[in-house]
């Protein structure tokens, strides 16, 4: 059994704990990510960056060199529903420096992350190392055992951060459980060739609705559906389910085809929970791992990125000084970041539910949202909606250390 010591150590290196790393080694706390995977190349994971994140990119000076990567930007975010077209979140006026979200593929995001992160001798990300349990000790935990290609590690630290996303091993562990909310639908991914000339609405509503991200030679491509409804989609058929993508996306009908096989789609099951209390001594959960989000709007990379900024914040001078975070201390992270979480899972799931199909036959164009005919009415609501999932209920800035 080889053993590491380190201050803080940190499980998992999604969003949420790459930059906790980061941001705990900028500060001097000396920090080991670990990672399951080889590397960070997954398909289907959200790559939207808000305006809220870009900030805090820009807040570290990285801004220029971060929107170098490939990416494609969106000012407003514009619902279609039965040939009508509704925006309704509009960045423009937001007073940040990049008032728009920027799609990038994830595995971009945490390279970039990564390799920012190494710069400082304080930080080190252990690969294809995944963490089992954890280590507690007089009911404490102490630190985690995680298997390698070379064999179990123990990581010894004063501090874990779970940040192990929705299904969580951590959590589980410390036998904290979460609450759930009804979530307002599941979603398929799957992607189909872009070409020059296709006009495809980012989201379009109907017989389900279909979230269009451009990834410059494909189109990456999210069919929501009722919850649980996967098992009936299929007993319809691939024929059904081409025709069904092709009367939300006519420009794709000459290739919906492609999907010969319903292994080429990727189900998501979407879950909305929220850990009651996201700590115990010596363990504190952020992102997915403390609540998980609805893919509606976006937000969840966003939001576990604030809870990342919130924790390096609030416990990196204790880190630093060679203490250790207590209960008060790991309960403070949790206070500044919960009424966001709250507020934000509400409105995903009581109000934008009603963009989604609640019955498999269910057709939005036909029927149409409430919400979709209150933004109509209202066009001032965009900017408000735009704050709102730009930057957030509660934005978190960097503290210099």
């Amino acid at each position: 059994m080889r053993t590491e010591s380190t201050r803080c150590c940190v499980v998992g290196g999604g969003p949420a704990g790459m930059m906790a790393g980061l941001l705990l080694a900028r500060q001097g706390v000396e920090v080991i990510v670990l990672e399951k995977h080889a590397d960070f190349l997954r398909d289907f994971r959200g790559d939207t960056v808000h305006p809220s994140t870009l900030e805090l990119i820009a807040e570290l000076g990285w801004i220029e060199e971060f929107l170098r990567l490939p990416h494609s930007r969106m000012s407003d975010v514009t619902v279609s529903i039965g040939g009508r077209a509704v925006t309704f979140a509009d960045f423009s006026r937001l007073p940040l420096r990049c008032p728009y979200i920027a799609f990038m593929p994830q595995w971009d995001v945490l390279d970039f992350l990564a390799g920012k992160a190494s710069a400082y001798p304080s930080f080190r990300l252990l690969r294809s190392t995944r963490a089992t349990e954890l280590i507690v000790e007089d009911g404490r935990v102490a630190g985690v055992r995680a298997d390698t290609a070379d064999g179990p590690i123990d990581v010894r630290a004063d501090l874990v951060i779970a940040a192990d996303g929705r299904h969580s091993t951590l959590r589980d562990q410390a036998g904290l459980e979460a609450t759930a909310s009804s979530p307002p639908m599941d979603v398929l991914w799957f992607r189909l060739p872009r070409r020059d000339g296709d006009r495809v609405p980012f989201f379009q509503g109907g017989k389900g609705a279909l979230v269009a991200i451009d990834r410059g030679d494909y189109w990456q491509l999210a069919y929501t559906i009722p919850p649980g409804a996967f098992a009936e989609l299929k007993t319809t058929g691939l024929t059904a389910f081409h025709d069904r993508v092709a009367g939300l996306a006519p420009a794709l009908r000459d290739r919906v085809g492609l999907i010969d096989d319903w292994d080429q789609v990727h189900q998501l099951t979407v879950r909305v929970d929220r850990l009651p209390r996201w700590h115990r001594a010596g363990l504190l959960c952020i992102g997915d791992a403390a609540h998980a989000m609805s893919p509606a709007g976006g937000v969840g990379i966003n939001l576990a990125v604030q809870d990342a900024v919130a924790a390096a914040n609030l416990l990196g001078p204790v880190l630093r000084q060679a203490g250790v975070p207590d209960a008060a201390d790991l309960a403070r992270v949790q206070a500044r970041r919960e009424r966001a979480v709250r507020v934000t899972q509400a409105f995903q799931v009581r109000i934008l539910r009603d963009l989604y199909p609640k019955e498999t036959g269910d057709d939005t164009a036909e029927h149409v949202p409430p919400i979709f005919t209150a933004f109509k009415a209202l066009p001032p609501l965009r900017h408000l909606m735009g704050r709102f999932i730009g930057m957030g209920v509660r934005p978190e800035h960097i503290e210099q250390p």
